[in-house]
């Protein structure tokens, strides 16, 4: 446990997780210490030394963050305090299947607050096509790792040939495909994270 030199008390884990979730919202917005010293009016020396977890912030400072960041001290103290780790059980994991495809989607690691990303397996028969118009979510983050079969994907209008082991990431803008040409079902994990 770290200890805060300026009020002489220990740093606990949640000081700890709220010093990587300020890093992380500075690296979102891609904004150096410099930038967020600017902004924000509070020292780039007092920035470097919140993230690295070697002082607790202050409420006026996280109020100042909290703007800059565009987000209440309630949200951000809630995606702090929220701990997701935790096991998901492959029986209560959410198996869907598609009626008109045959497509069978298993939400491995399905959303939670304070995670951005989420672990799904697809399983796509041969000869089926997915197309999907718009993403739900507008440039989010997707790698997709093809563990059997073989698969054609298409995403900004460039059609991508899968073999197995083969990883193709991007992030969705605007419409995207799926086609399994066979002659066995292709299988894959696909990691999504938000933007």
């Amino acid at each position: 446990m770290r200890h805060s030199e300026e009020a002489g008390t220990a740093l606990g884990p949640v000081d700890a997780r709220l010093a990587s979730r300020l890093a992380e919202l500075r690296a979102e917005h891609g904004w150096s210490l410099e930038e967020l010293a600017k902004r924000s009016g509070v020292s780039r020396s007092t920035l470097s030394r919140v993230e690295r977890a070697e002082i607790s912030p202050t409420a006026v400072l996280l109020g100042k963050l909290c703007t800059v960041y565009r987000r209440t001290m309630s949200r951000l103290l809630a995606e702090v305090e929220s701990d997701p780790i935790g096991l998901v059980p492959a029986g209560t994991q959410t198996v869907w299947t598609d009626p008109a495809t045959g497509f069978v989607r298993r939400s491995v690691s399905p959303p939670d607050t304070g995670l951005r990303a989420e672990l799904v397996e697809g399983v796509l028969p041969p000869g089926a096509v997915i197309a999907y118009d718009a993403p739900s979510v507008t440039g989010l983050e997707q790698h997709l790792w093809l563990l059997d079969g073989r698969l054609r994907v298409t995403v900004r209008d460039d059609a991508y040939d899968l073999d197995p082991g083969d990883c193709l990431r991007f992030r969705l803008w605007g419409p995207s495909r799926f086609h399994c040409p066979g002659p066995t079902p292709a299988r894959y994990a696909l990691v999504q994270v938000l933007p």
